[in-house]
């Protein structure tokens, strides 16, 4: 095996160009998860300490999928793709159920990955341990290949800055998305002929612009339609205004299916909730506005002669193997872009619709305020802790400037959110394990903010707490996480009780397989982590354990978790 240089001047090696490219490319962290392909990371991080050399800051994640998630949680708050790196092929399949729901949230992921040595012998970063020949496989890449827009693997170390300009111009490409490089540590430790010098980033493309022909088309539907309806699940924030203003205008109900973004305030006259329910049984104009999954149609179906519109960057989900939903109209440009060309074209057409749309809001006034009035009912204080008191509480106890990650539990109606940017939840993927790294993420990029991870009791057991709360105390990013514990998988449970009710399995409620009894203690847990930390069993010491636990993240600066008995 070649010798480590021991004398002279050290030359700049291709890891230390590669740190230097993702920084210039905005790239604030480096979350990592290191094995015997980081010695060249290690060095180059070392020697960026001592020469103060612009390069990401490293993260240490001990575990893969908590590094993913905490990378896309640190995106949501800055806008800039994070990179993760992990070791070689085990370390990747870790962060594969993570990386699918990056996949689907089209998040502009930089995942690096070691490669097992290329050499047995004779150069510097050869084989030196015996799972180097173990770990090697025919096409690492493959393992992510449906995940990512792009792979590539390093050959030479004069190449690796291209190397990081090309996956982030492709990442950021619309719509976005997770790449995959790997890197062997022979290339990415060999020297560099030329000093690194500051890269200057490629330009990005702006989100495309609609055809103006199929919005003058849509605009006429709704000046003509009766009963309109808008069904979205995600929008970035700056369409939020833009829908509300189209739905206040036009008087069009939305309903936010299987959300994951704020998209129209709480308040909003025209916000009816999260399921399309009898809006959609009766509409004769549907817009989907960047939902893959407007409803489901083994359940529910819009009327015969009702118009579909389909308005995304990618209104087709060609990366869905199947997908039926009826359409009769396209519309593929960014949502913003498209909203606000949408306002334009309505506005001179809403004339000869005025008594229509005055006729449809008070309509629609009449049933909101019945909707209202039932969510109160819904929220109020029982013998146990319901997920809509819970949730209800949630919001009394944190306020709307909180940034919220949710992974399933939280009641949406119950917990109002009026500011885009302060609700997330888990993408359509559905791959548990997302939350609480991606609320430390958001913590670490946003550490002023208040960040709150709601949690069901499986998806923390899926998140790696101990991971997680040992992240929390090493790198000081105090988050406040509740966990809705009911000691059962609430999906399989009701997905079951769905298909057999009158089965066998319904005659034990569906907990074959579900059931998560005995509940392990999840505060006492994070006590020996540093947390402060309660168990809540009683509707009437929920409000009080809430505020306790507030303010030893926003006065103690210091982690808190509620474990929150919610049987339902």
């Amino acid at each position: 095996m070649a010798a480590t240089p021991t004398t002279g001047p050290r030359p700049a090696i291709a890891a230390e160009a590669f740190l230097r490219a993702l920084a210039d490319h905005g790239t604030d962290y480096l979350f990592a998860n290191p094995g015997t392909d980081f010695p060249p990371i290690v060095e180059a991080i070392s020697r960026a300490k001592k020469t103060n050399a612009k390069v990401p800051m490293p993260v240490l994640v001990p575990h893969e999928n908590l590094a993913v998630a905490m990378a896309h949680g640190a995106y949501l708050m800055n806008g800039r793709p994070q990179a993760v790196m992990v070791h070689v092929n085990v370390g990747t399949a870790n962060t594969i159920n993570n990386l699918t729901n990056l996949s689907r949230d089209r998040v502009p992921l930089i995942l690096a990955a070691g490669r097992t040595p290329i050499t047995e012998k004779g150069s510097f970063g050869s084989r030196s341990r015996p799972i180097h020949w173990a770990q090697e496989m025919f096409d690492q890449a493959g393992m992510v290949r449906e995940l990512v827009k792009w792979d590539y693997e390093l050959r030479n170390a004069s190449q690796v800055g291209d190397v990081v300009a090309r996956s982030v111009e492709v990442a950021m490409a619309h719509p976005r998305g997770p790449i995959y490089l790997v890197l062997p540590r022979e290339p990415l430790s060999a020297p560099v002929a030329e000093p690194i010098a500051p890269i200057k980033p490629r330009a990005a493309a702006a989100r495309v612009y609609p055809d103006p022909k199929t919005i003058a088309t849509l605009a006429e539907w709704i000046a003509g339609a009766e009963r309109p309806l808008i069904i979205t699940s995600v929008l970035p924030g700056n369409a939020v205004s833009a829908l509300s203003a189209l739905a206040e205008r036009c008087a069009i109900p939305v309903v936010t299916h299987n959300p994951r973004s704020v998209c129209l305030p709480s308040s909003h006259p025209m916000h009816f909730g999260y399921e399309p329910g009898a809006l959609l049984a009766d509409a004769d104009l549907v817009i989907s506005l960047e939902s893959d999954v407007p409803w489901i149609p083994h359940l529910q179906q819009p009327p015969a002669g009702c118009r579909i519109v389909h308005v995304a960057e990618d209104p087709f989900f060609v990366r869905y193997p199947m997908r039926s939903f009826p359409s009769d109209l396209a519309v593929q440009a960014g949502v913003a872009n498209s909203l606000e060309a949408l306002i334009q074209a309505v506005a001179p057409r809403l004339q000869m619709a005025e008594a229509r749309i005055a006729a449809r809001r008070t309509r629609l006034a009449e049933r909101m305020r019945m909707r209202r009035a039932q969510l109160v009912k819904d929220s109020v204080a029982g013998e146990h802790i319901s997920p809509a008191y819970l949730s209800r509480a949630i919001f009394e106890s944190v306020g709307e400037d909180a940034v919220i990650f949710n992974e399933y539990p939280l009641r949406a109606d119950h917990c109002p959110r009026e500011k885009p940017g302060t609700l997330f939840a888990l993408g359509p993927a559905g791959g548990l394990g997302w939350g609480l790294g991606a609320a430390l993420g958001a913590k670490l990029a946003a550490p002023d903010k208040l960040i709150v991870a709601t949690l069901g009791d499986g998806a923390y057991m899926f998140s790696n707490p101990t991971v997680g709360h040992w992240v929390a105390q090493k790198h000081n990013l105090p988050i406040l996480t509740i966990i809705f514990n009911n000691s059962r998988y609430g999906a399989v449970r009701n997905s079951t009780l769905a298909m057999f009710k009158d089965g066998v399995s319904g005659e034990t409620d569906g907990r074959e397989l579900a059931d998560l009894d005995p509940a392990p203690p999840y505060d006492e847990m994070a006590k020996a982590q540093g947390a402060h930390a309660e168990r809540v069993e009683r509707p009437a010491d929920l409000p009080a354990a809430l505020a306790r636990a507030r303010d030893a993240v926003v006065n103690d600066k210091r982690q808190a978790l509620l474990n929150v008995i919610t049987p339902y």
